[in-house]
């Protein structure tokens, strides 16, 4: 990629436009989840198609994200980053127009395909603009994700409490949300390649670099998963709740990953990557051994509090570390992703096997292990931290080369 000049305040400026396409970004999640039984509803499906239909968003994500640094390299980051957002957000139509399960799993398949790709883009983008503020930033980003899906989530909450048809709702988030996202991408770094420069590959195996900084985040993204998923049942189930308070043990959940993560950079800058991954290591193993622990509401609910603050900014430094780990940042951010996405996706459902075969116990008991994880392998991290120091010049300097 070549470096261009830009000045203190344009950099400044692009930062503020990515932190804006991530809150777009999350917004569409948000906005999705809250429909998801009106979804149902509407394809005549069961619990289990629905979950085999859901499936397919991790798999078109996964499929697609290697294709994002391809897209980057031909048309320039910034004109790249507006069509995929554009992609992204108008998909959020196509699941409540699908009557039926076959033509569902398609919607789900376009619409993780296209969520994978923007993800990768708008990573790769935050990366650069952390070099070239040499100071961390990517933890607040993905709090703005966190966010805009809870924005997402109030009004589609809102929507569905008014009894609103969810293909009229969609069409509305749609267009607000393209409209939001296609002017934010419109001030982001146009990041152009060199001269010289090879066109990534369409398809590659995740190199060496992003399979380790991969295994960090998979640990994070599993105990993420399974608490999003399992916690309100864990409540209800375990401590005999009633529905609103299981509710809240999630919404707690992830307002303390969304504090976490927007306050986070400033962690991170004072202590380093490593320690703070480390840290938050140990919060979320402290979590999960309260949650194991519970005899009471009250503790379970604070052990997925300390699960959410510490593997809130994990994820974040990942993808920072796989961006600064090699030449070419999209691929490795796509690696990292790609196995993020799949802990993600069988998280929920490998926490319901243990469930079935022993207890939700014995279950979140292998979510604190992996948390252990974090402790254990976070040093993977350290030669991103490394090299985004050395590569950054103070933040008043430009880098030198020719303007794109």
């Amino acid at each position: 990629m070549r470096d261009a000049g830009y000045e203190q305040h344009e950099v400044k400026r692009a930062r503020y436009a990515v932190a804006a396409v991530f809150t777009v970004h999350g917004a569409v999640t948000g906005s999705f989840a809250t429909r998801v039984p009106w979804i149902q509803d509407h394809a005549g499906l069961s619990a289990g198609q629905l979950g085999f239909a859901l499936a397919f968003t991790a798999f078109g994500a996964s499929c697609s994200m290697p294709l994002a640094g391809r897209i980057s390299h031909r048309f320039g980051s910034r004109t790249a980053l507006r069509g995929l957002i554009a992609m992204w957000t108008l998909s959020l139509v196509l699941p409540s127009l699908a009557p039926n399960l076959y033509t569902l799993c398609l919607a789900m398949f376009v619409y993780g395909a296209s969520a994978g790709m923007a993800d990768v883009a708008m990573n790769a983008l935050g990366v650069e603009v952390e070099r070239l503020l040499g100071r961390s930033i990517m933890s607040g980003l993905h709090g703005m994700w966190s966010a805009g899906a809870l924005i997402g989530s109030a009004a589609g909450t809102l929507a569905a409490h008014l009894g609103s048809d969810a293909r009229l709702h969609f069409a509305l988030a749609a267009a607000a949300l393209t409209a939001l996202g296609v002017l934010a991408a419109g001030w982001v770094l146009d990041v152009q390649p060199g001269e010289d420069e090879e066109p990534p590959p369409r398809f590659a195996l995740p190199p060496r670099s992003a399979l380790l900084i991969g295994t960090v985040g998979f640990c994070a993204v599993f105990a993420e998963g399974a608490s999003l998923d399992w916690s309100a049942v864990f409540l209800r189930d375990r401590m005999d709740s009633s529905a609103g308070l299981a509710a809240a043990t999630t919404t707690g959940f992830m307002l303390t990953m969304a504090i976490a993560r927007i306050s986070g950079d400033a962690v991170v800058n004072r202590f380093g990557t490593v320690r703070t991954v480390r840290a938050g290591g140990v919060l979320a193993a402290l979590g999960g051994l309260l949650i194991v622990l519970a005899g009471h509401p009250a503790v379970a609910m604070t052990g997925f509090a300390l699960m959410g603050l510490g593997i809130a900014v994990v994820v974040p430094l990942c993808f920072a570390a796989a961006g600064h780990a090699g030449p070419n940042p999209s691929q490795a951010i796509a690696g990292v992703a790609t196995i993020t996405y799949t802990s993600g996706l069988i998280a929920p459902s490998l926490i319901g096997g243990v469930a079935q075969a022993t207890s939700l116990v014995v279950s979140f008991g292998v979510v604190t292990a992996l948390t252990c994880g974090l402790v254990a392998f976070a040093g993977v991290l350290r030669p991103g931290e490394r090299g985004a120091r050395a590569e950054v010049s103070p933040p008043a300097a430009a880098v030198p080369g020719p303007r794109p």
